[in-house]
């Protein structure tokens, strides 16, 4: 996939649910992995352009793993003139050795957000964004469906009472195919997850149930994502002038 079809899609799920306005600060959650890369160079070209004025930085938990390596991911930010931080934490060692968690991403994602949004405050950051696209849409719903039994996934955009941080989700109308397809074609620099419980989560048994249906029966998950998207769930209503 081309930068420019990247840029297209992320302006879209802007503009149809309002994620951006005059003078925030994004910070946008670097994880090294190829979403949260795909995003940066999303909102970076965007940010040339986009009628509304945006700042952005960029901002890496550091969960403490030894084989972490963020040298290109730094050397990417510094060419691309967006400010970088690095959040040095010990939460493997809190999760993997001190509490030894048979559950350790429910942990973990707390323990990252917390540490995320007060290096945003820090920074003067008033919004987040977070590299979900289509696929983790569609894979969070059907964990509801199948573990919660109900009809839920997260919203395109979310006030957080507590810290004062808005979350937007730009990249929503990407399918993870489209993501692989560009860091491929634009040699993103994308690190590999040092985490021991990467690939063995609920979360990958849905990933591959969904992609299983999908082969099956093609067009399931674009299907899904449409029933999200009509289903009156807060937060994904769309008007008549923005729907497809």
């Amino acid at each position: 996939m081309k930068l420019q079809q990247v840029l297209s899609r992320t302006r879209k799920a802007i503009d149809d649910y309002h994620m951006i306005m005059p003078g925030d600060k994004i910070a946008i959650g670097i994880s090294g992995g190829k979403d949260s890369l795909t995003l940066l160079y999303a909102l970076h070209g965007l940010q040339r352009f986009y009628p509304i004025p945006f700042e952005l930085c960029a901002v890496t938990v550091d969960l403490g793993f030894d084989n972490l390596n963020l040298d290109q991911i730094r050397e990417l930010c510094s060419s691309m003139q967006v400010e970088y931080h690095i959040v040095t934490t010990d939460i493997s060692k809190i999760v993997f050795q001190d509490r030894q968690e048979t559950n350790p991403c429910s942990l973990c994602a707390k323990m990252r957000k917390g540490a995320l949004n007060d290096a945003m405050k820090a920074t003067g950051c008033n919004k987040v964004a977070y590299a979900h696209h289509k696929d983790d849409v569609v894979e969070t719903m059907m964990m509801s469906l199948i573990y919660e039994g109900r009809f839920h996934t997260f919203r395109p955009v979310t006030y957080l009472d507590r810290t004062g941080i808005t979350v937007i989700r730009p990249l929503i109308y990407m399918n993870e195919a489209d993501v692989i397809g560009f860091v491929r074609k634009y040699d993103v620099p994308v690190v590999k997850s040092p985490c021991p419980a990467d690939g063995h989560t609920k979360r990958e048994y849905i990933k591959n149930l969904v992609r299983a249906i999908n082969a099956e029966t093609p067009g399931v998950k674009e299907r899904m994502f449409t029933a999200i998207q009509s289903g009156k769930l807060e937060g994904w209503e769309l008007d008549g002038s923005q729907k497809q």
